[in-house]
């Protein structure tokens, strides 16, 4: 009888681990199928997913070194293409596919990302259109971010400079590719914006969707959004669009039409100035002729002709009204001395010094309230007795009622 062959539980997993990477079939192997159960973990920034057909499923490991090249954002039930190697995930017991790259099943992942990063930017505001600021009619100091070297550098200061020569170019140089260009684009927008610049202009010439991927970068979005100069997009040819172009002011179609919207044509400026001198003229001639006509009446006029005249009209008016006014005056002095004479005359008839007068007197006691009736007053009582000319004081000796009160 043999001896038996006894592996460890460990040993097994690493035996077939290293089976897994002997096999050249498992390793750098494409697999499609529907992503579920994704969850992206935090703070690590690992992704774990379970790809899925009709009948099997297939755990997923996409770790975060690899991960940063992702251009999309996966979602739960996307059908997705992925690159990577089969192997033993020993501590669990299960293999895994250890993913290299990921793209969505059916559509690019640049487009994937292009359209879920519009969507994103759409959704939060940075499309509207009462955001966008007007250019201004006549620019004096224009700001152009755009490679030194490319056509779009020459046809838009050509177009300029045919159209407008008088306005000021600020070039700054940028990369308008690669992984380099979106850092000094996001540096291009803000050191421009503190330029008092009148209006800013970033552009290039056409290319595939990656070659101006740069254009479509959140960064420069946000930055493209938080410019207080206006902003105008000329990047590639009619029918491309990039994030850049939505978030923009004003949108070009090409370089040279970017510079036929910001700068007037010249002749046609000095024909709108000509027609507004004339109108202003106009207007001025109009107001010196009215001006001119309200001067003669007033020259004309009696009164400033000769005013000598004109006062002495008016101090003979004063003269001929001064009797009207002295006797309506002394009229109602007299009028209103007779009413207040009157007043005095029914005063003097309520006055209580005019029935002491005729005989009455008034009775106080010793706190000098009046005495009304012959219940307050008490034998031996001191009591003042007022008369219309002076008071006396004595004591009562006496207190008599009537029999009436008594009963």
């Amino acid at each position: 009888m043999s001896e038996r062959l006894v592996f460890t539980v460990t040993q097994l997993s690493q035996y077939l681990k290293n089976l897994f990477w002997q096999d050249d079939q498992l390793q750098d192997l494409w697999i499609n199928g529907e992503i579920s159960n994704y969850k992206c973990h935090s703070p690590s920034g690992h992704i774990y997913f379970t790809l899925k057909d009709e009948q099997s499923v297939l755990r997923c490991v996409y770790f975060r070194k690899k991960n940063t090249l992702l251009r999309f954002a996966p979602t739960e039930g996307m059908k997705v293409m992925v690159r990577g190697s089969i192997s033993l995930y020993e501590r669990s017991g299960y293999y895994q596919l250890y993913v290299e790259e990921m793209e969505p099943e059916g559509l690019g992942a640049l487009f994937l990302a292009y359209e879920q990063l519009k969507s994103k930017l759409s959704k939060q505001g940075l499309f509207d259109e009462q955001c966008k600021k007007p250019l201004p009619r006549v620019p004096r100091k224009v700001g152009l971010i755009t490679s030194p070297s490319g056509a779009a550098i020459r046809d838009f200061l050509t177009t300029l400079q045919r159209r407008f020569p008088c306005v000021q170019v600020l070039l700054y140089p940028v990369a308008v590719q690669g992984k380099e260009a979106p850092q000094q684009i996001n540096d291009a927008l803000k050191e421009l914006d503190k330029r008092g610049l009148d209006v800013i202009v970033i552009t290039r010439g056409g290319g595939s969707l990656e070659e101006l991927w740069c254009f479509n970068d959140e960064e420069v979005a946000r930055s493209i959004f938080m410019l207080r100069t206006p902003l105008v997009s000329a990047i590639g040819h009619e029918t491309d669009y990039t994030i850049a172009d939505f978030v923009a002011d004003l949108r070009a179609s090409t370089p040279t039409a970017a510079a036929t919207m910001i700068a007037p044509e010249q002749s046609e400026l000095l024909r709108y100035l000509n027609m507004q001198e004339q109108f202003m003229g106009s207007i001025l001639l109009n107001n010196l002729q009215k001006k001119r006509y309200l001067l003669e009446q007033l020259a004309s006029d009696s009164a400033l002709k000769h005013p000598r005249e004109k006062l002495n009209l008016a101090h003979q008016r004063i003269d001929e009204l001064w009797p009207r006014l002295k006797r309506a005056a002394e009229l109602c002095i007299r009028f209103k001395k007779t009413k207040l004479e009157g007043c005095v005359e029914n005063l003097e008839a309520l006055s209580p010094l005019k029935v002491l007068m005729r005989g009455y007197t008034l009775v106080y006691d010793r706190e000098d309230r009046p005495l009304k009736s012959v219940h307050s007053v008490q034998q031996g009582q001191e009591l003042k007795i007022s008369f219309h000319d002076g008071n006396a004081h004595c004591s009562v000796n006496k207190v008599e009622r009537k029999e009436e009160d008594i009963n």
